[in-house]
């Protein structure tokens, strides 16, 4: 059930976020000489503040009937789902395993030397693996990626798809989830090295992201909650009419010199932060792109600001760039959340792996 488990059969991808639900379906209109995709149905369906408190879900029956309301609004019949756990509920570690192995062989090795890898107690945990590749060093060996997290997480996730009438199929890791749409619209050519930067609510996250895999990731305590909460304090206005204000860029005429402009610096000063513990913490010296993902990476002229104290190229993610639109979908509203996206989108994604 947890981790990079793969299903071939198509699934609503729904991103739990602090601050909303955000579902998506997806359907193959191709598969050569590339796949392509169309998106199918969408929604966004907002969450109180008290229901997820540091990634974990606190109020189960509020996410479950917030789930339940964006499939209602999307309009999607599929009941299968895949949800996604936050990094910082996750271990992930990369080892070597015997290419000879079979996958069942591979399973009840890898059951017998967890302990090794993972600081809790085995029955505590959601244990998964995905074999990567061959091992650069050694080619009777493959590399695997062994992902595990606390049983009440993964359980955390399925009680509240459950709740909202879903089957759960799959529970991915959020980066991993990002590397899986960041695939689709990529080209590992024109930056080699990208760092992509996924402003959340609570919480800004880099990816770095090299030859099709996330090899580095690093979270801070920032995100467009402290935008939301100026606007809030500065206006006299409630959480709900300031998180709008906010999307419609119609706060106040002191809005952008006195809250946004420094909204901008203070997250181009953050991420310049995190690749500086990426260089010093590795061989790297250099990212040559940034992408910013997340609900605040849509923030008109923030890629601008970051590429221009950064010196780096930075753009907006975009997941639908190359995908096309079911006549029932809001294109304009769904490209102005693109950005935010992301997740919902590669777990949307699981389904035709």
């Amino acid at each position: 059930m947890f981790g990079l488990t793969r299903k071939n059969s198509p699934l609503l991808g729904i991103d739990i976020g602090t601050t909303a639900i955000k579902l998506i379906e997806l359907s193959r209109t191709a598969t050569t000489p590339v796949p392509r995709f169309r998106v199918e149905h969408y929604a966004i369906e907002p969450l109180p503040g008290t229901a997820i408190v540091e990634k974990k879900i606190v109020e189960h029956e509020v996410v479950g009937d917030g789930i339940r309301r964006a499939l209602i609004r999307s309009g999607a019949k599929t009941k299968r789902a895949a949800v996604a756990l936050a990094g910082s509920l996750v271990i992930t570690k990369v080892i070597n395993m015997p290419a000879a192995l079979k996958d069942a062989e591979m399973e009840s090795q890898i059951q017998l030397e967890a302990d090794q890898y993972i600081p809790y107690p085995l029955e505590e945990v959601n244990l998964d693996f995905s074999v990567l590749g061959p091992s650069p060093s050694d080619p009777a060996l493959v590399e695997v990626l062994l992902a595990a997290s606390r049983r009440e997480n993964v359980d955390d996730r399925i009680s509240v798809l459950e709740i909202a009438g879903l089957t759960p199929l799959v529970v991915d890791v959020e980066a991993y989830a990002m590397e899986h749409a960041c695939s689709m619209f990529l080209d590992g050519k024109e930056a080699p090295i990208l760092g992509i930067v996924d402003v959340g609510a609570s919480t800004t996250t880099l990816h770095v992201f090299s030859e099709g895999r996330i090899m580095y990731t690093r979270e801070q305590n920032f995100g467009g909650r402290q935008l939301r909460e100026e606007v809030r304090r500065r206006y006299g206005l409630t959480d709900e009419q300031s998180a709008q204000k906010i999307r419609d860029g119609d706060v106040a005429d002191t809005y952008e010199i006195d809250v946004l402009n420094p909204f901008k610096e203070a997250l181009a000063l953050q991420i310049g932060r995190a690749l500086q513990f990426f260089y010093s913490g590795t061989t790297f010296s250099r990212v040559d792109r940034i992408l910013l993902a997340g609900g605040s990476a849509g923030i008109p002229g923030v890629d601008a600001l970051v590429e221009e104290r950064l010196r780096i190229p930075t753009t907006v993610a975009n997941p639908f760039s190359q995908m096309s639109f079911a006549s029932r979908v809001n294109s304009k509203s769904l490209m102005r959340e693109a950005p935010g996206m992301m997740v919902a989108v590669g777990l949307a994604l699981r389904g035709f792996d």
